[in-house]
Parts: C-alpha cells; sequence; structure tokens
C-alpha cells in the first residue's frame, strides 16, 4: 500500500514538473487519475501571475449643490451659499499587460475620475492616467506614472481556444480585503444575452467574482491572461457562481490600439444590419434551428455591398467560425485585424456561399461633436451629427441621418430633464435638425416653451418643456 501511495506522488510529481517547464504538457485535458493528484497545488501559476494583477483606486470630486440656489428669491434672502464638495472613491482591479506599466482595468472602475491609483502587489502605490476607454467593450487602459521600471506582465492565451470544463483562476480585490485568488472552471462560452457591453460574447465561470474583482485577471493553467472580470450574476451582492469575463481575444484588440497611440479603438465595418433568426424566421427558412446572423439591410457601397451580401442572407461562419447569433458575429468580426480580409460564410435560399469581406473602419467625417453649453434643455448634452462609424457605435439603423446624444453630463440640465444617450434629436420648435449646428444654434434661442421631436429605441415622442 505504501508503495502503490509513494508511486502516485511521485508519478504527480513528475507531471507537475513536465507540465510547469512545457506548457504544451500543460495543455493536456485529463481526469485526475490517482488521490496524490488531487493534492496538487495551483501555488506555482499564482506565484508567477500575482505580481502582474494591481489594485485601482478611483476618486472623483462632486458637487452637492442645494437646488434651493436656483430660486433667485432664495438667494437673494439667504446668500448665494457654498457648493459642497464631496470626494466620490470606487474600488477595482487591473492587470499589467505591458512591462513599460501599462494596465487594462474596467471602464466603470474608472468612469469619470479625477484621480486614478494603483498598488502592485508589494504594497507600491504608483499615480495612473487613462490612456483610453472604449465603453462599447467596458474595457480601459491605463499608464502608470514618472517609472522607467519594468514591470512583471501577463501574456494573452488565445480565447477562442478555451473550452467548457477547463480550470482557471480569478485574481483581483474583492471587497477591498485585498489581492485574493479563487478557482473554478469555464462553466459557458460565448454567453451572448448578459447585457452588460456592447459586444456580448462573455465566457462564464463559477471561480468565485464579487465586487472589486472588476478588472482584474481570469488566468489558464498556462498562467496567461484569458479574461478581464467584469461581471456577476448575484441576488445578493455577492459571488453565487456565475461570474462573467471578456475574453481575452477582445483586450488584446484594445491593447494594441493603445500601444499604438490611439485614443479610440478602431474596429471593422460591416455596412450592413443584423438581426436574430427567431424559431418563426427558422421555419420559414426551413432551418433544423433558429441560428445565425440574418442580414435586415445593407449599406450602399459599404464594405457587405462589395462583398455581395445581400438583405435576407444568413450569415452563418467567419473565418471557419460558427455564428450562432448577431451578437456572436460582431465579436468575431470586430477582433479581426484592420488592413485584410475574413471570409464569410452565408446561406442564400437553399445555396451557400463564401463572401471575402474587406476590414476597414467605418466612415466618420463630419461628426462635428460638441456639448451643449448655453442655457437650455439640451445644457450638458454631447451631440453628434450621424456618420456610419457613430451609427455603428450606438446601434442606429444604417440608414439613420440626423444629430443624435452620445453623452450627457451628471447633475446638468439635460439630465435632470430626462435625455438619454442614444436619442436622436428630429427637430426643435419645428426647426427640423440635422447637423450639430442646427442644435447649438437652436439652443441659444430662449422661447418660452420648447416643443421637441426626438426618437428613442426606434419610438417617436413629442415633448413640450417650459422655458
Amino acid at each position: 500500500m505504501f508503495r502503490a501511495n509513494l508511486t502516485a506522488v511521485v508519478t504527480a510529481l513528475c507531471m507537475a514538473f513536465s507540465a510547469h517547464f512545457n506548457p504544451a504538457a500543460a495543455q493536456d485535458r485529463r481526469v485526475p487519475s490517482s488521490p496524490a493528484e488531487l493534492r496538487l497545488s495551483y501555488a506555482p501559476i499564482v506565484q508567477r501571475v500575482q505580481p502582474a494583477v494591481v489594485n485601482v483606486y478611483a476618486a472623483k470630486v462632486v458637487q452637492n449643490r442645494n437646488p434651493l440656489l436656483d430660486d433667485p428669491i432664495f438667494r437673494r434672502f439667504f446668500g448665494g451659499g457654498e457648493q459642497q464638495e464631496q470626494v466620490q472613491r470606487s474600488l477595482g482591479s487591473g492587470v499589467i499587460v505591458d512591462s513599460s506599466g501599462l494596465i487594462v482595468t474596467n471602464v466603470h472602475v474608472i468612469e469619470g475620475a479625477d484621480q486614478v491609483k494603483v498598488s502592485l502587489a508589494d504594497k507600491r502605490e504608483f499615480e495612473a492616467e487613462i490612456v483610453l476607454k472604449d465603453s462599447r467593450s467596458d474595457l480601459a487602459v491605463l499608464r502608470l506614472k514618472d517609472t522607467k521600471e519594468k514591470f512583471p506582465a501577463l501574456e494573452f492565451t488565445n480565447s477562442d481556444e478555451l473550452m467548457v470544463g477547463d480550470v482557471v483562476l480569478a485574481i483581483g480585490n474583492p471587497f477591498g480585503v485585498g489581492q485574493t485568488v479563487t478557482h473554478g472552471i469555464i462553466s459557458a462560452l460565448a454567453r451572448t444575452q448578459v447585457g452588460i457591453t456592447d459586444y456580448q460574447f462573455f465566457i462564464q465561470t463559477d471561480a468565485p467574482i464579487n465586487p472589486g474583482n472588476s478588472g482584474g485577471a481570469l488566468v489558464d493553467m498556462n498562467g496567461r491572461l484569458a479574461g478581464i472580470n467584469t461581471a456577476i450574476y448575484s441576488r445578493s451582492g455577492g459571488s453565487q457562481g456565475i461570474g462573467f469575463a471578456i475574453p481575452a481575444n477582445m483586450v488584446r484588440v484594445v491593447v494594441a490600439s493603445a500601444k499604438s497611440g490611439g485614443t479610440a479603438v478602431k474596429r471593422p465595418w460591416l455596412g450592413a444590419k443584423l438581426q436574430a433568426v427567431t424559431a418563426e424566421i427558422a421555419e420559414s427558412l426551413g432551418l433544423r434551428s433558429p441560428t445565425g446572423a440574418l442580414v435586415a439591410s445593407v449599406v450602399p457601397n459599404g464594405p457587405a455591398a462589395k462583398a455581395g451580401l445581400k438583405s435576407s442572407d444568413l450569415i452563418t461562419g467567419i473565418d471557419g467560425q460558427a455564428v450562432d447569433d448577431p451578437n456572436a458575429f460582431d465579436y468575431r468580426f470586430a477582433t479581426r485585424p484592420l488592413g485584410g480580409t475574413a471570409q464569410i460564410d452565408v446561406q442564400r435560399g437553399s445555396k451557400p456561399l463564401k463572401l471575402t469581406i474587406a476590414l476597414e473602419t467605418a466612415p466618420d467625417s463630419g461628426r462635428n461633436e460638441l456639448v451643449i453649453t448655453t442655457r437650455s434643455p439640451f445644457q450638458g448634452a454631447r451631440i453628434s451629427t450621424i456618420t456610419p462609424a457613430v451609427a455603428d457605435e450606438l446601434h442606429l439603423d444604417v440608414d439613420t441621418e440626423g444629430v443624435v446624444v452620445t453623452d450627457i453630463g451628471d447633475g446638468t440640465a439635460a439630465q435632470n430633464v430626462g435625455f438619454q444617450k442614444g436619442d436622436i434629436i428630429l427637430s426643435v420648435n419645428s426647426q427640423k435638425i440635422i447637423r450639430t449646428s442646427d442644435l447649438e444654434k437652436a439652443a441659444k434661442e430662449q422661447p418660452r416653451l420648447w416643443r421637441i421631436a426626438l426618437v428613442r429605441g426606434g419610438q417617436q415622442i413629442n415633448v413640450t418643456l417650459g422655458g
């Protein structure tokens, strides 16, 4: 009995030693063959990757203004008063992805921050600057300030090669208690109905993830970055075994844009609107199951049109990878490198086709983005003329024209009135709004009533506000 156990232990240690120095061996997937193997430790992986995972502290100053100060009679009798400042703080995690001090975290961790600090695993703290924010993927890139040393960084794995059942480790700063490691497996891949970001394509894991883990690392058994932990499904605020991570292949795209000096992520533009295949549509098309992305409309002279894609075509794959729904296609397409081509599999009627589409960015000239500063219901709204690039970013119909709200300032008149990101302004006091300059001019007028027509979620809304 003793010899049998000793043999199992020696065998297990040899296999662990081999996997540590031979990444190919570590990729072998198998069930543990003995009790001794169950006593093996993740410590070598943790020791290697933990120094590259950091804590991110963000702070912003907000003004607590008494609404009575807006009343001139109140100010006359009680004075103007002073606005009280309050510092709001948020806590999250991040991952060093370049030895120069480049860090990836979530946008929602540092959103609106006036100051960002990063604490390393060795307790040292650095000021950090925001290099790039990509709200569409909820990823942000930071750079450590005033340092020239080389930092430990994680390499990316190919997240398309991950499989359900693979063991993963989640590392971050849950609830602010300090750096913590949890382990679990990949529960599902390509989750597209989560509703967190524009690109609905997440790794689901049962590795415990809690508030504060956002922006932290999900690593594989080779110690490579498999994803960035970003959200949990919870009814209590704590982990309930369902966590979501942004795949490493999307993170790689955002980091590459930051390294190249870009302030925004540039992605390929399809030039077509896609819709999900329902059970009814699948039946009408003679499909066995409701999968794929149905082409609803195509922009004239866009990449899709030039490739020969037509309305009612069914996209079933891209570069040999299956496409289950429009969200899956959006993710696959967005992670393709610009400048080349992609091959998409299409079902047109009963005929399968392969089309080659150019990977190029959407035209963006004429955006003319600006913030309305004039005292009006639009004060504090950032607006843009709708270009193909803007329509793509906000998921508007490909033929949409006019002016759209792209952001709303906190505590502004536009926010208080109820404007939302994505609102399309059609007219103000019967004046048609085509360009941002039209709305800027209309906002400078001081009418007694504001009659505004807008589109929200495909529905036209008419509102009247007092001047």
